[in-house]
Formats: C-alpha cells, sequence, structure tokens
C-alpha cells in the first residue's frame, strides 16, 4: 500500500508506509499531454512563493496558539519526535532524483497542511487571516504538485509515487493538535529553504 496516483491528493494515514518511484512507459502516463508550456516556470514561482511565505506562516501560526506556544517555540515545536519526509537531495543530484523527492515533500506537505487547517478551523475559528494563509498555502502546494506530476510524466514516464505520510491528528488533545502544527510548520520552514535552493537550478531556462 501507499501508492498514490498522482492526481490523488490523499488524506493524512495513521500509519506510514515507505517512498519509491514506480517507472513505467509513456503510454502509462495519465495526462502528461496536457502540461502547459509554462509550467516549468509555474513551478518555480511556486517554489520560491512557498519559500517566501513560510517563516511568516509559521509566526501567525505561533500567535494564533497563545501560551505556552508564544514563549516556549523552541522548546514545543522541536520536529525531531515527529515523522517529516528524508530530503536528501542536493544541487549535484539527478533532475529525475530532485523531481520525485519534490513530490514525495510536497505531497506530504498538503496532506499535513490539511491536517492543520481542519484543527484550527476547530480550535480558531475566528482566525481570519492564519486560516486564509493555510489555505492560501494548501492551494500552491496542489498546484506545485500538478505540476511536478507533468513534469514527472512527460520527461521521465513517471505516474505512481509511494508517499510516506504522518500521523493523523484525529482524537488528540487540543494541546497535541498545537504542538503537532507547530512541529510540522517549523520543519516546514527548514527543509522549504533546502527545497528551494535545490530545485530552482534545476528548472532554470536553458
Amino acid at each position: 500500500t501507499g501508492v498514490v496516483p498522482f492526481m490523488a491528493l490523499l488524506l493524512l494515514q495513521r500509519r506510514p508506509v515507505a517512498g519509491r518511484a514506480l517507472l513505467v512507459t509513456g503510454s502509462s502516463c495519465p495526462g502528461h499531454s496536457l502540461c502547459r508550456s509554462t509550467v516549468q516556470e509555474q513551478t518555480r514561482r511556486q517554489v520560491a512563493l512557498l519559500n517566501a511565505t513560510a517563516q511568516d506562516l509559521f509566526s501567525l501560526y505561533l500567535k494564533c496558539q497563545g501560551e505556552p506556544f508564544s514563549s516556549e517555540s523552541d522548546k514545543l515545536c522541536n520536529p525531531t519526535g515527529i515523522f517529516f519526509p528524508a530530503f536528501r537531495v542536493n544541487r549535484t543530484s539527478e533532475r529525475k532524483e530532485v523531481m520525485v523527492a519534490m513530490y514525495k515533500l510536497f505531497a506530504f506537505l498538503n496532506a499535513s497542511l490539511g491536517n492543520i487547517t481542519r484543527d484550527q478551523e476547530e480550535l480558531n475559528p475566528t482566525a481570519k487571516e492564519l486560516l486564509d494563509r493555510l489555505h492560501n498555502t494548501t492551494k500552491t502546494t496542489r498546484g506545485l504538485i500538478s505540476n511536478l506530476t507533468c513534469l514527472l510524466c512527460k520527461n521521465y514516464n513517471i505516474f505512481q509515487v509511494d508517499v510516506r505520510y504522518g500521523e493523523s491528528s484525529k482524537g488528540k488533545s487540543t494541546f497535541k493538535k498545537k504542538q503537532q502544527g507547530c512541529q510540522v510548520l517549523r520543519k516546514y520552514v527548514q527543509v522549504i529553504g533546502q527545497a528551494a535552493r535545490v530545485l530552482l537550478p534545476h528548472l532554470s531556462p536553458s
């Protein structure tokens, strides 16, 4: 289990599953011919936008959770104990390897953002700015996944990837829901900068 068709965005799973890319023939790649001519530039802009807004999203999230998160974020939001996709590619990695790693990362983030948004709609329903930013970030990651789908199918005939998801926060206490959100967003701030540095050179115009 864990094989994710590209066009299906799955909800968070309680049990993580391993991730790997599956190579197939071009004829099995659904919709790769639908990629727009601007897909590469759109992908660059989406990654740059996520990188530029990640810290502000994390800071606003902390502000809306109140104490003790506002004053003890280093301790409470330490992401060491949570699952987050390994990101071992760098600028010298093969382009295909980078694209697969990016897909796994942003599919995980999209599901995690959905989880966090659901919790915040319950816990902070009047925090309009935070909810708007969560929705906008989720929309951007969804568009990015779509563009990575096109690039992987079109360039490498990859149409399925196993994605490992984090633990759902359903049924957890209010404190644990807030903490899981801040841990994921703290890690997101750390990883998105690395992802931008690695991916953007691979998407530079020829």
